[in-house]
């Protein structure tokens, strides 16, 4: 008989020829030689000036629709305190909303290389266990989940406002406001906690008391430092090094240069809107004449029609003088004023200044009943739905000289688009506060 063959016996421990196995709460788990307490240090630094900047500029964006003055222009109801900031908007400079806004979205996008770096950079502490190991521990993560909670809505919601994709349940106005302050609490609560070390790093080249060295490319010389503390963000067991953190630093930077090149055009006139094609109100031809340039809502999208605009169109002014309505050919009888004005959005995109011409709200003030002292005014549209149908007027606005009940534009009628047959245009005021195809002007207090 053939000798039959022995089955070698299996090992009693299968795992003793398995390697072991790493979940992410192991260090080892995470083998990015990128990632090094510098490496994170200036990213963050990157972070704390261009989100400073955020908060404060989305504050300003608030303060610019006067929310106090009237519940149509407040999307955040039940503020309370956290609107103790708010001031009477000024009307100038007449650019100022168009720079605060600019700022405000632009930056934001800018920075989403960078917040998606630093999120990076650090996604290893997140699974560090225990999960607090002091009460000071406890509250750092507590400010860790605030904070990237509150990053992560307020960029995906940001994004979605600006490409004017409303996908979010809710007003925007009101998610944003109130992520804004839960964000912030988890920013500062940060801030203090880790500033202190991150500055240290920077100004060092490395951790505290040596570390992980300058920006060179990791497990290099430059980078050793046997008396060093441990650098707690650096991978124990790292893979070859194919890119150094200063190169993964270029990278960031050029993710962030080509944003800004694609999204800030739409500020702008000229070849610069045309290279803005992240963006709804860049990249876009506007064709010729006089009322070539943007519109967030058309006529036909707040279903507008011909009719609505037509011969039987009167304008209605309620003040203390009773109710007076005009028609369109008696506006344009009284005495007419030109301002040059842009259109700015809270999407971030804005015109330049656009030659309006039409009556004072002064002078339809005066007409009301107000010959000396313009109150506020509340500004009713033909548009029968949607937001921002209705809005308040603060009484310096009125007053002003440049804020018009606008009939042409650039020597020409309002096209439809623009609010034939007249609109509202305020020096500094957000878009929507410049309230297209109007009805109803009531003077006097709201």
């Amino acid at each position: 008989m053939p000798e039959r063959r022995r089955t070698p016996a299996l090992p009693d421990r299968l795992t003793d020829r398995l390697p072991a196995l790493r979940t992410p709460a192991d260090p080892g788990f995470w083998r990015s030689p990128v990632r090094g307490a510098r490496f994170t240090a200036v990213l963050g630094m990157v972070l704390l000036a261009g989100l400073t900047l955020l908060f404060v500029t989305g504050l300003l964006s608030y303060a610019a629709y006067n929310p106090d003055l009237d519940p149509v222009n407040d999307k955040t109801p039940g503020k309370g305190w956290l609107g103790f900031y708010l001031f009477a908007w000024p009307t100038g400079p007449h650019w100022l909303y168009r720079l605060t806004q600019g700022v405000h979205v632009t930056v934001g996008i800018v920075l989403v290389p960078v917040l998606l770096a630093k999120l990076w950079s650090v996604v290893p502490r997140l699974f560090v266990l225990p999960p607090a190991r002091s009460v000071g521990h406890a509250l750092e993560r507590l400010s860790v989940l605030l904070l990237v909670g509150g990053a992560l809505f307020q960029f995906i919601t940001g994004l979605l406002n600006i490409q004017l994709d409303y996908l979010f349940p809710g007003s925007f106005y009101t998610l944003h406001f109130y992520g804004a302050w839960v964000f912030l609490a988890g920013f500062v609560t940060h801030v203090a906690l880790k500033l202190p070390q991150a500055v240290r790093v920077v100004r060092s080249g490395g951790i505290p008391r040596g570390g992980a060295g300058p920006l060179a490319a990791p497990g290099s010389p430059a980078e050793a430092d046997t008396t060093a503390a441990p650098d707690t963000l650096a991978a124990p067991d790292p893979l070859p090094a194919t890119l150094s953190r200063r190169g993964a630093l270029v990278m960031v930077g050029a993710g962030s240069l080509l944003l800004l090149i694609t999204s800030a055009g739409r500020s702008f006139d000229g070849p610069l809107r045309r290279i803005a094609l992240l963006t709804p109100r860049g990249g876009t031809d506007q064709g010729p004449g006089p009322n070539a340039f943007q519109v967030n809502k058309t006529a036909a999208a707040v279903r507008i029609i011909p009719a609505d605009t037509g011969e039987r169109w009167r304008l209605t002014v309620r003040g203390p003088v009773g109710e007076l309505r005009f028609s369109r050919t008696e506006l344009l009888a009284m005495e007419q004023h030109t301002a040059a004005l842009p259109i700015a959005c809270v999407e971030g995109w804005s015109t330049s200044d656009q030659l309006w011409r039409g009556v004072r709200l002064s002078d339809l003030a005066a007409l009301a009943g107000y010959p000396d002292s313009p109150p506020d005014l509340f500004v009713e549209s033909l548009q029968r739905s949607g937001s921002f149908r209705k809005a308040a007027l603060r009484d310096n606005q009125v007053r002003d000289g440049r804020s018009l009940l606008a009939l042409e534009v650039n020597g020409a009628p309002l096209s439809p688009d623009h609010g034939y047959p007249a609109r509202i245009i305020v020096p500094a005021a957000p878009g929507v506060l410049n309230t297209k195809w109007v009805e109803t002007l009531t003077f006097g207090e709201l």
